[in-house]
């Protein structure tokens, strides 16, 4: 084992963490305290991120007419996803699909304006800023359940629209809500496959080697 390794304890802690962490959509209310905010959002911003230019910015909605109208967004796109989804439209709109009006915390991760300059790691891959602010919220999503708050990923949005809400100047793209905060108990396993709208693929299935479709 490499000496650089944590111990027993701390590994099996990020390992459960990592295991443990689930996309709530069902919350208990209450409040976040902020300490423990201004750690979540710490490890958040520790996220990795192509040529250091640390993309992410994260809005928090704390009026409540606000977060109506984000819900209500959320709502148009739902009713949208539904009509889209055919045979699957009833089924779809029987899920709970965001806990907007539960949750202590709602915040709106973006990716910042003016990306267009920054080139390095970007100029044949220039997606890479999104990568780098999904890195932020996973890192977010990790310390939350470490903090034993749960935290839904909420991505049923027109992102003009609630750019435009937020009063985002041109190039900042919305890419999650994010519903964060206590919960009664967190699902033992995907509420997707809880409900029976999708089952989990092996590990394996995702493995190849040396070339596309190969196995070992």
């Amino acid at each position: 084992m490499s000496e650089h390794a944590f111990s027993d304890a701390e590994r099996a802690a990020v390992y459960r963490a990592i295991g443990e962490r689930r996309d709530m959509r069902h919350f208990a209310g209450g409040t976040v305290a902020p300490e423990v905010l201004g750690r979540l959002l710490g490890a958040a911003h520790q996220a990795p991120s192509v040529g250091l230019m640390q993309p992410w910015r994260f809005v928090r909605i704390t009026q409540g007419e606000l977060r109506g109208r984000i819900k209500a967004l959320v709502e148009q796109e739902r009713l949208r996803t539904a009509e889209a989804l055919g045979e699957r439209t009833d089924a779809f709109m029987k899920l709970k699909v965001e806990g907007i009006n539960d949750c202590a915390e709602l915040w709106v991760a973006a990716l910042m304006d003016n990306r267009e300059p920054h080139i390095f790691g970007r100029r044949t891959l220039p997606e890479m800023d999104l990568a780098s602010l999904a890195c932020a919220i996973q890192n977010l999503w990790l310390a939350a359940r470490a903090e034993g708050l749960g935290m839904g990923w909420v991505s049923l949005f027109e992102p003009q629209a609630l750019a435009e809400l937020l009063g985002m100047p041109a190039g900042a793209k919305p890419v999650a809500v994010l519903c964060l905060g206590p919960v009664t108990e967190f699902y033992p396993a995907p509420m997707l496959v809880m409900e029976n709208w999708a089952e989990e693929r092996p590990l394996s299935d995702m493995l190849f080697e040396n070339q596309w479709g190969e196995r070992q």
